[in-house]
């Protein structure tokens, strides 16, 4: 059987010529829309080439937007109109449709939410000068006020960061963004665990940074296993969760932080540590950017209490990194935008931000309860007083049978494909987000719903004659 074999002119890179061979063919016509690539081995052996270097072509291609990789089917050609996106994180469901969206991870709902944010904003608005400054240039970590104020917040959460080692950001996301951009240079290589966060799976893509994935367990990350990742590709930094891992809920245990940072001190590599959820009911566990602060930067938010839609974050890093990172966010965005920022402490300031987070520790623990008694059967991994819940799959069901189950009886929940890094295999696994349904009753309805699909699932196509 044929199968399609560009010319490779031999005037550059080989990998890139291939990646430039597959843009003209989409573009022409050549491949079509949904066209599948021919397997990297086998196109490898017609051109003549490694298989490292079609990889590196594919790779490239990806993050051109030219092709879409899906892990365990192939690379396909994309719709050259289509958006080009890693991941969805647009709630898209309309609140009358009847469908309980358990596939994203949002705070709770409550009414009170509003009302406080908009008590902030009227305390702003009879501010002279906190309006003044909304429409001023500020300075690119934001104000010094802002600062101290998201300090003392994160004190009040097991979190106690002096104010002068922050930076105010536009949340976790802009975080990841920055610190890859002031950490890493085009082509150096990033570890993270197998399955990790879909933002920087795409801020990977857009920053043309290598990955290596790295396997890890209910203790989170296994650290000899990250050992011999350096060993056979050198990293130059680590991006890790570790007091709630999205989306395996695993836990990185004390131990295991203390040798993470003896490791990175011994290899001398960063460590990034995504902590937006410090708000977690359970003894808390001592943070890498106490045990390492020359060596770790820790980025928050408010995304998970407040809102997502309010893009407020901060990141701590030591004072040396703290002039690469300033001119990482001048060049993006100038400055965090002031009157958020501001907006923000205004509602810390007030105790609404404490009182709103006092019900949602509570919500959020009936809901985990609630959730344990219903798919207990199933042995789901989560934490109490967390958004999500990890369920591998029983027997031989299989994660695309399961979902379509589940969406034709309205409800949504997230395979473990876009959490995958690199080529890793997707799991047969979802992730319930019981925080995102928008009462007790549709999330108890939801979660009855994925019980009985799991405990008596239709026959997938493959059982029947």
């Amino acid at each position: 059987m044929t199968i399609w074999t560009p010319p490779l002119p031999g005037h550059g890179p080989r990998y890139r010529e291939l990646a430039d061979a597959i843009a003209a063919a989409a573009a022409s016509g050549e491949l079509a829309t949904g066209a599948k690539l021919p397997p990297q081995r086998r196109l490898a052996d017609a051109l003549g080439v490694t298989v490292g270097t079609v990889t590196r072509a594919y790779a490239l291609a990806e993050q051109r937007g030219v092709v879409s990789a899906r892990v365990g089917s192939g690379t396909y050609v994309r719709d050259a109109g289509a958006p080009h996106q890693a991941f969805d994180h647009v709630r898209r469901v309309a609140p009358d449709s009847g469908i309980v969206d358990l596939s994203l991870s949002l705070p709770p709902p409550h009414p009170q939410r509003e009302a406080s944010l908009a008590r902030a904003m009227h305390s702003i608005q009879q501010d002279p000068a906190l309006l003044r400054a909304a429409i001023d240039y500020q300075p690119e970590a934001g104000q010094s006020w802002q600062r101290t104020v998201i300090s003392d917040w994160l004190a009040t959460l097991g979190r106690a960061v002096p104010a002068e080692e922050l930076l105010i950001n536009q949340g976790g996301m802009h975080g990841i963004f920055l610190s890859l951009s002031a950490l890493l240079s085009p082509g150096e290589r990033l570890a993270a665990e197998r399955l990790t966060y879909p933002g920087l799976i795409s801020g990977l893509q857009q920053l043309s940074l290598k990955s290596v994935a790295v396997a890890h367990d209910e203790e989170g990350i296994d650290i000899d296993a990250l050992a011999r990742a350096f060993e056979q590709q050198p990293f130059r930094a680590l991006y890790v969760m570790p007091d709630c891992h999205n989306p395996t809920t695993a836990r990185l245990s004390e131990a295991r932080r203390r040798a993470l940072v003896a490791l990175a001190r011994e290899r001398q590599f960063w460590l990034i540590e995504d902590d937006i959820h410090p708000q977690l009911d359970e003894a808390p566990l001592t943070p890498l950017c106490r045990l390492a602060p020359e060596c770790t930067v820790t980025l928050f938010s408010v995304a998970k209490v407040l809102g997502g839609g309010l893009r407020v974050g901060a990141m701590r890093a030591p004072q040396a990194l703290h002039g690469r990172l300033i001119a990482a966010l001048r060049a993006q965005s100038w400055m965090p935008p002031p009157l958020m920022a501001s907006l923000v402490c205004r509602w810390i300031e007030s105790g609404d931000a404490a009182t709103l987070l006092h019900w949602q520790r509570e919500e959020l623990d009936w809901r985990f309860d609630r959730a344990m008694q219903i798919l207990g059967e199933f042995s789901p991994r989560g934490r109490r007083g967390g958004f999500y819940l990890w369920l591998a799959l029983p027997g031989e069901l299989r994660t695309s049978h399961v979902v379509a189950q589940l969406q034709a009886q309205q409800v949504n929940v997230s395979t473990a494909e876009s959490f995958c890094l690199g080529s890793v295999s997707a799991p047969q696994a979802i992730r319930v987000c019981i925080s995102a349904a928008d009462s007790r009753e549709a999330l108890e309805r939801a979660l009855q719903v994925i019980a009985t699909t799991l405990g008596d699932p239709d026959p997938m196509l493959w059982q029947t004659v």
